[in-house]
């Protein structure tokens, strides 16, 4: 019997990292949208302080939180603060946003282990971040890069050793 729960992060375009969890083992399904900022019905061209995040279905029978912010952790730079790639600003933060103190506890140990890896050149920026509302963005920004396989994304597995 699956046991669905859901992660809600950042770490810079949405289009990417979702093309990249859609595949992991255990993720159900995956959408982009804004979180973390400051208006309602947010869009692409309207969204102050809203992250571009990604909202992670999983069976946690299969993999668990940890496991899916070690993958986070490998496949973005978690040491840029507001930018990935060619993309800056606040919208591109890296972030966690925290659902229970079970997640805040997880994501803590995982950015320690990162940090204790020095894999990375500096030390992890990202953001834990109390849950706010996840609103999805618009269609034509859900399964980018399966509809648009030229398009740009930053993301990349960049180790394919886990911290854990």
């Amino acid at each position: 019997m699956e046991n669905l729960k859901k992660a809600y992060i950042a770490g810079g375009c949405f289009w990417g990292m979702e093309d990249l969890f859609r595949v992991r083992p255990g993720v159900t399904d995956t959408e982009v949208g804004y979180i973390g900022g400051e208006n309602e019905n947010p869009t692409y061209q309207n969204h102050p302080g809203h992250a571009e995040g990604i909202e992670i279905t999983y069976d946690a029978n299969i993999t668990s939180f940890k496991e899916l912010l070690d993958y986070f952790f490998r496949m973005h730079d978690p040491t840029t603060v507001d930018r990935q790639g060619n993309d800056k600003g606040s919208s591109y933060r890296s972030a966690i946003f925290i659902q229970n103190e079970e997640e805040e506890e997880a994501a803590k140990e995982v950015i320690q282990l990162v940090d204790d890896s020095g894999k990375w050149p500096g030390k992890v920026v990202t953001t834990l971040e109390p849950i706010a509302k996840f609103w999805v963005a618009e269609g034509y920004h859900q399964d980018y890069l399966v509809k648009n396989q030229n398009g740009y994304t930053c993301h990349f597995e960049r180790f394919n050793t886990s911290f854990l």
